[in-house]
């Protein structure tokens, strides 16, 4: 593929000749990309449910923990993933990071296959998850380098929505694909449940072994390096200096953040609330993936700080709401609850980045979208966690629950203050 030389989307001439065709191709690549390291990363919420029914004996906190530490992990991570793509080139980091997926998807793949495999092992399992989180922040950071600014709302809402699907998709393929033994030939047994029944859990890690190999090459030849993008760390560290970056940090962490970490969390959720309806657990992800791009779609229209205002108060009430039929034991109510909180937090995910690059500049802006989805990522490690604490002290996860609601009551002052009042000092 020819290298491009020259790029400007803010030319309404060279955007409509060359620019969008380049776009939207780096744009479908990296949806499905993303998908993938979305689906590496939040494994551990599905195979976690599962290892206690195949003769392994861990307790709550310690599942709890399993798909918690890919959270921390990635969102580590994700500081030194946001400015990859300046460093090396947006194709040349898709390209590695994507490739580096199939490690884990391998070793989770055979350890899970023995009881006995040491905790300590899965722990480093669940760690290495954590690449496919890192993903986000460069996959973000370089999309955004190839739309114009009227565009970038709806573009960053496809590849983060799209992307987001990775969740729900492993959330729903997992309990299909450990129904057969497609993967024995690799040396795969498999385990008997307690009812008699027999599943292959490693199929769960194995099925994404080939995507991931082909999404790699696919990237290698059809993605571009963009010119012009390259920045040192330390002209894209400036950002840590703006009042604006960790607002928006704050705003992002409540809106993906409780996405992601209500993802991660949801399975183990309903199994120790409402177990016999733990194979709805990939409704609320996929409900999240499916309206980011609406999301963002929506902030273009009608700006991000309205959207993202309407989304606080929304994502409040739903919690109360959860609140309130976990106190009934009604799981009807309790679901739609869960799935509000879900779709908002979506489209809170859209709108809040469509505010990143009215607010900053361009070469700023990708590395603020990068760093405020590292902190936002923390959400998948610390609401698992926070729920397993509330689970093990006071017996519900309704305490947990207290918590976010405090801090979306503040995030909605902060979106207010700053980007949605008459004299605000941003108004997007």
């Amino acid at each position: 593929m020819a290298r491009i030389t020259e790029w400007n989307p803010e030319n309404k001439d060279f955007w409509e000749r060359e620019g969008k065709r380049h776009a939207r191709r780096n744009l479908w690549i990296s949806v499905f990309t993303l998908l993938l390291a979305f689906v590496i990363w939040q494994m551990w919420s599905v195979v976690a449910v599962r290892l206690n029914d195949i003769g392994f004996q861990y307790t709550d906190e310690q599942l709890f923990t399993l798909a918690a530490i890919p959270g921390l992990i990635g969102a580590s991570l994700r500081f030194i993933y946001t400015f990859a793509v300046g460093k090396f080139g947006g194709r040349n980091w898709v390209v590695f990071s994507t490739g580096v997926l199939a490690i884990p998807a391998i070793g989770i793949g055979f350890a899970v296959q023995n009881p006995d495999t040491p905790y300590s092992v899965m722990l480093i399992l669940a760690a290495l998850c954590g690449l496919g989180g890192g993903n986000f922040s460069s996959s973000l950071a370089n999309i955004s380098f190839f739309y114009p600014k009227k565009e970038k709302g709806t573009a960053l809402g496809i590849n983060g929505g799209l992307g987001n699907m990775g969740v729900s998709v492993v959330q729903f393929v997992t309990p299909l694909v450990i129904t057969i033994g497609t993967f024995s030939f690799i040396g795969g047994e498999g385990q008997v449940l307690p009812d008699g029944s027999q599943v292959w859990l490693q199929n769960a890690a194995f099925v994404w072994v080939l995507p991931i190999i082909i999404m790699t090459i696919v990237a290698y030849f059809g993605m571009d390096n963009l010119p012009n993008t390259k920045q040192s760390v330390a002209e894209q560290f400036v950002i840590v200096k703006r009042k604006h970056t960790w607002i928006m940090t704050w705003l992002y962490v409540a809106t993906f953040g409780s996405f992601i970490g209500y993802s991660a969390a949801f399975p183990l959720l309903l199994k120790s609330t409402f177990p016999q309806y733990v194979g709805l657990a990939f409704l609320g992800a996929f409900l999240a993936a499916s309206f980011r791009p609406v999301g963002g779609w929506l902030s273009d229209k009608f700006g991000g700080a309205k959207v993202t205002t309407f989304v606080l108060i929304t994502m409040s009430i739903g919690a109360l709401l959860v609140i309130f039929f976990l106190g009934q034991q009604f799981f009807t109510g309790f679901l739609l609850s869960f799935l509000l909180l879900f779709i908002a937090a979506g489209i809170g995910s859209g709108s809040t980045f469509q505010m990143i690059p009215i607010i900053f500049p361009a070469k700023e802006a990708a590395p603020v979208l990068g760093f405020t989805a590292a902190f936002a990522a923390y959400g998948s490690f610390f609401i698992p966690k926070l729920f397993g604490w509330s689970m093990a002290t006071s017996g519900t996860p309704a305490t947990a629950l207290y918590f976010f609601i405090a801090f979306y009551a503040i995030s909605i002052l902060l979106n207010i203050y700053y980007y949605n009042r008459k004299n605000a000092e941003v108004k997007c």
